[in-house]
């Protein structure tokens, strides 16, 4: 692990070399039998992305233990299950996207049966890669199955939000909706890696509820400027097709509030974030620069 004299770029360009490895290794290859299905993994899998979710959980965990060993690999499990939602996601069901990190959606180059299969075995694969984690008690890969299983299910998790935001389309859009809709498709997943991090590493009580509330703030700080590079930048610069959200009817951020109070609400989110992390000092620091890189990106 990478120490804190180093810049943010130079953190997160190691800690994303660990990633990709720990990823690597608990993929099947594209060798293996049935290869179309591997291939299908792989290439959504390693289409690029920021890892936003394994850092999360990485530098929450180092926040708590300065070299908390294995790691890496209980974040991979977090990247399986949003890599598993994007294909999903990305269907002609669902979104109905050609685009993804700059490719064509997994779909549109293996076809759609062999698409879902491929976000069905990503996301079994990542509590297969939980219950294996070497050096972790039994009672804490039940606490990161169970946390990572209800961020991703119905009730006020990924799958809850995305039916939210389906059944959401063509509706007036109102702060209540909206709500529903991120602090579950999105919101959920973020706290969760932050959350897991902090399991990992053995957080106290008041260890974890700070970085709970971290999580929190940093995933709704998220969506927001999620929502409003959909409106801002090209589709070029996404990397996904921009102007989906406003075509499609959906319940966002600058359809509720508009484009500068959106804009201040991320930056309102961003300190919230910063505040949560008091008690823990210096120690908060990468993860303060996370959730600025969150609220400042460009893509």
């Amino acid at each position: 692990m990478i120490e804190a004299p180093f810049t943010l770029d130079q953190y997160i360009a190691e800690q994303q070399k660990c990633i990709e490895t720990a990823l690597d290794r608990c993929i099947p290859p594209e060798s293996q039998d049935p290869s179309t299905i591997h291939r299908a993994m792989r290439y959504s899998l390693f289409a690029g992305g920021k890892r936003i979710r394994p850092l999360l959980a990485i530098a929450s965990a180092q926040a708590i233990h300065d070299a908390p060993a294995g790691i890496e690999s209980a974040a991979c499990a977090l990247e399986l299950i949003h890599t598993y939602s994007l294909i999903h996601d990305d269907l002609p069901a669902l979104d109905n996207d050609d685009l993804r990190r700059g490719r064509p959606t997994c779909h549109k180059v293996f076809g759609d049966a062999i698409a879902i299969l491929a976000g069905d075995a990503l996301l079994t694969l990542a509590f297969e890669v939980l219950s294996k984690l070497e050096g972790v008690d039994a009672e804490r890969r039940i606490r990161l199955v169970t946390e990572l299983a209800t961020a991703a299910g119905t009730a006020g998790g990924m799958i809850g939000g995305q039916v939210n935001d389906l059944e959401g389309e063509g509706k007036p859009p109102t702060s209540e909706l909206l709500e529903s809709i991120h602090r579950a498709k999105t919101g959920a997943l973020l706290r969760a890696s932050v959350r897991m991090g902090a399991i990992y590493a053995g957080a106290n009580a008041g260890q974890l509820a700070a970085l709970t509330s971290f999580g929190e703030h940093a995933g709704l700080a998220f969506q927001i400027v999620d929502d409003l590079l959909d409106v801002e930048q090209s589709s070029e610069a996404l990397g996904k097709t921009a102007g989906k959200d406003a075509r499609q009817k959906k319940i966002t951020f600058p359809a509720v509030y508009g484009l500068d109070l959106s804009h201040k609400m991320a930056e309102k989110e961003r300190l919230a974030a910063h505040a949560a992390l008091a008690s823990l000092g210096e120690r908060g620091e990468r993860l303060k620069q996370l959730a600025d890189l969150i609220v400042h990106r460009h893509a």
